[in-house]
C-alpha cells in the first residue's frame, strides 16, 4: 500500500480529527472469526475492522491508535492489518482502491464486550465507523462443577458409513471375485482341453513328438544327464503303459520288463530296451556318468523301439482284419 495511499502515522491521529473538516458516517465496521465455529471462546481471536470502498490514489488516510479499556479483559494484538481488496485503473486518472483495514481482538475471560466504534481520516474529512449493535459474546470453556476441572476435547464424531460410500468397495471386490472365478475356470477348462487332446492323439505319434525335445548333445552334459534319462525313459514307460496295457508308470525296471516278456517284442529290441532302462537307473539313482558314445544311442534306441512295436500292431490289426473278413465270407 506504500506509494498508493498515504497512510499517516497514528501518533498524529488527534491533531489530524481535531482538525476543520466534514464528519461523516462511514459505515459499519465487520467481525469475523479467524476460527470457523459456531461460537466465541475464551483466546479466540477475531478480525476487527473497516471496509474503505473506492479511495484514490494517494489520498491521506489516519487511522486511530486502538487500545482497550483499563482492567478490561478485551485485548488487541499487534497494530492496524491493511489490504487492497480491489483496484480500479482508468486512462488518464488515479487508481481507486477498496481497502480492508483491521485489528486482531481477542478476549481471555468470558463476558459480554462492547466494541468501540473506529472513527477515521480521509482526506481531511473524519469517517465514524460504527460498531456492532450487539456486543461480543466470549464464551468460557465447560466446568465440570463437581471436579472444577475443565472438560477434554471430545473425541472426532465418527458417522456410519452410507450404502453410497461402501458401494465402490462392494463394486471392486466384487468384479475381483468375479475375475479370479473367470482365470480359475479357464485355466482349468485349458488343463482339460489339453489333457482330452492327448488321450485323442496316438500313443506312437506322442511319444515321438515327446522324445523329438531331447535332441541335441546339451543334454549329455553330466549335470543334465539325469534329466535326460528321465525324460527318455518316463516317455517310453507312457508309451508302453498305452501300447501293451501294463503298470509301466509305477513299476521298476525289473517288473516292467518282466510283464513285457511275453509281448510281441522283437528279443534284441527287448534287451536294447532293458540296457536302456538299466542304465538310466545307475544315473538317476547311483550318479553314473554315462559316456557320450551311450548318449548318442538312447534316442535313437527309444525312437525305433516306439516305430517297430507301432508297425508291429498295426501289422497285427490287418492280419487280425484280414482273418475276420476271411471268416465272413465263409
Amino acid at each position: 500500500m506504500k506509494g498508493k495511499v498515504l497512510i499517516i502515522s497514528a501518533l498524529f491521529i488527534s491533531t489530524l480529527l481535531s482538525a476543520e473538516g466534514i464528519r461523516k458516517e462511514g459505515g459499519e465496521t465487520f467481525l469475523e472469526p479467524i476460527q470457523k465455529r459456531d461460537s466465541v471462546l475464551v483466546a479466540d481471536q477475531l478480525r476487527y475492522g473497516i471496509v474503505l470502498e473506492n479511495v484514490p490514489e494517494g489520498t491521506p488516510l489516519a487511522l486511530p491508535e486502538m487500545k482497550p479499556e483499563k482492567d478490561s479483559p478485551l485485548e488487541i494484538l499487534g497494530g492496524w492489518q491493511l489490504d487492497s481488496t480491489r483496484v480500479s485503473r482508468r486512462r488518464e486518472k488515479p487508481a481507486r482502491y477498496d481497502i480492508k483495514a483491521s485489528l486482531i481482538v481477542t478476549a481471555f475471560m468470558g463476558g459480554s464486550y462492547t466494541l468501540p466504534d473506529i472513527p477515521v481520516l480521509l482526506n481531511a474529512d473524519t469517517l465514524l465507523f460504527r460498531a456492532p449493535e450487539e456486543p461480543l459474546e466470549v464464551k468460557e470453556l465447560p466446568i465440570d462443577m463437581e471436579t472444577f476441572q475443565p472438560h477434554d476435547i471430545k473425541p472426532q464424531v465418527k458417522f456410519p458409513y452410507t450404502l453410497a460410500e461402501l458401494f465402490p468397495w462392494i463394486y471392486g471386490t466384487v468384479m475381483l471375485l468375479i475375475a479370479i472365478a473367470a482365470l480359475i475356470l479357464w485355466l482349468r477348462y485349458r488343463e482339460r482341453k489339453a489333457k482330452e487332446n492327448e488321450i485323442k492323439e496316438p500313443a506312437h505319434i506322442r511319444a515321438l513328438r515327446k522324445l523329438d525335445k531331447y535332441r541335441g548333445d546339451k543334454f549329455w552334459k553330466p549335470e543334465n544327464q539325469k534329466a535326460f534319462y528321465s525324460g527318455v525313459t518316463d516317455t517310453l514307460r507312457e508309451y508302453m503303459a498305452a501300447r501293451y496295457g501294463v503298470g509301466a508308470l509305477e513299476m521298476t525296471t525289473a517288473e516292467i520288463f518282466e510283464d513285457l516278456k511275453g509281448a510281441d517284442i522283437p528279443p534284441e529290441l527287448y534287451e536294447e530296451m532293458k540296457t536302456l532302462f538299466e542304465r538310466a537307473d545307475f544315473v538317476k539313482f547311483a550318479k553314473f556318468t554315462a559316456t557320450d558314445e551311450e548318449n548318442a544311442q538312447v534316442l535313437p534306441q527309444a525312437v525305433r523301439f516306439v516305430t517297430s512295436t507301432y508297425q508291429q500292431e498295426i501289422a497285427d490289426e490287418a492280419e487280425n482284419g484280414s482273418g475276420e473278413k476271411q471268416e465272413e465270407e465263409k
